[in-house]
């Protein structure tokens, strides 16, 4: 593998004629491929309210994952905390790390991770998230020696002292995981306007803390590789069209094939297209020279990938040849 560490966020893609009971049983398969093939990391991310994506439940994924894997390191990527208290968060989270030592992670965003409909459903107050800042200091307090709420103590959760990672796709999260000496992971896979300025700021102005002595900067692309560039390119055609539904379309307005088409042959394709900024798609020679160009032009510290492939067998593909281009 490459000297850079690399990890896998895995959207629990659930593939067209695909059903969530095997899009969770591929998660499992993927897990164990990461494990097999020396990726650091497995994370999953909280989605609500989506017909393509079956982790809403990152806790509940996670410790399945985990019972069915043996070394590979397993976490949010991430909790959306402003939909939670961070009580419950090290509760659950707690629970995994008793059960499975020095493998789990938490990493935090404050974006709802839905719309809002459906983030009124979820019960919670809509200035959560100017609060993220003071609930991850307070779940950082749950889970060391010192609660920040008298007289509340997290069991589990006390003294696992499970790491934290901001996520972010603005400065926002940048400037915050500088100042509380955190890892911070850009999400330039959907995201990548801010990456350079972030870390930038990220780096400049961090601060050491218990968890961490120097900065750790995670930045994340997109991956599909197949055995040829001409499938590779096939399953990034249909990715583009499933993002086409989910993000022009929605539960009230769903597009057709044919409204699908013709979106992707207009001007709004070019919020598509940059969403794909960050992506190595093709054979192993034109992903490994991606792969190499996006790490000279952005040093992280590890590299977090997506692979957008059309279904298990061609992720489980996709991550061995990745693999195979990193050595």
């Amino acid at each position: 593998m490459s000297k850079v560490p690399l990890s896998l966020l895995d959207l629990a893609s659930i593939g067209e004629g695909e059903t969530v009971h095997e899009s969770l049983n591929g998660c499992v398969a993927v897990a164990q491929k990461a494990e097999q093939l020396g990726y650091t990391r497995v994370w999953y991310a909280e989605h609500h309210n989506s017909q393509s994506i079956a982790s809403s439940a990152p806790a509940v994924l996670i410790a399945h994952v985990a019972a069915n894997t043996s070394t590979i390191r397993l976490g949010s990527g991430g909790v959306m905390l402003p939909n939670h208290s961070p009580l419950v968060i090290a509760e659950q989270f707690g629970t995994l790390a008793e059960l499975h030592p020095g493998r789990i992670d938490i990493g935090l965003g404050r974006a709802p991770g839905t719309d809002q409909n459906t983030f009124r459903a979820l019960r919670r107050d809509p200035r959560a998230a100017e609060h993220f800042a003071q609930d991850v200091v307070e779940l950082q307090g749950f889970l060391s020696l010192t609660s920040r709420v008298e007289h509340v103590q997290a069991t589990p959760g006390y003294g696992t002292f499970i790491p934290l990672y901001i996520l972010g796709s603005s400065l926002f999260g940048a400037q915050l995981a500088a100042v509380l000496g955190l890892p911070f992971a850009f999400a330039s896979h959907f995201a990548p306007q801010h990456l350079q300025e972030a870390l930038h700021i990220y780096r400049e102005r961090f601060t050491p803390s218990a968890q961490l002595d120097k900065p750790h900067a995670m930045a994340s692309m997109n991956i599909i590789a197949a055995d040829t560039t001409a499938d590779a390119e096939r399953q990034l055609e249909r990715r583009r069209r499933v993002f086409a539904k989910a993000l022009f379309g929605g539960p009230g307005n769903k597009l057709s094939d044919e409204e699908v088409t013709d979106l992707l042959n207009s001007p709004r394709a070019q919020y598509l297209n940059q969403i794909f900024t960050y992506s190595a798609v093709g054979n192993t020679q034109l992903v490994k020279e991606k792969v190499n160009e996006f790490l000279r032009a952005v040093e992280p510290d590890e590299l977090m990938v997506v692979h957008h492939c059309e279904n298990t067998p061609a992720r489980l593909r996709s991550m061995e040849l990745l693999a195979e281009a990193m050595q």
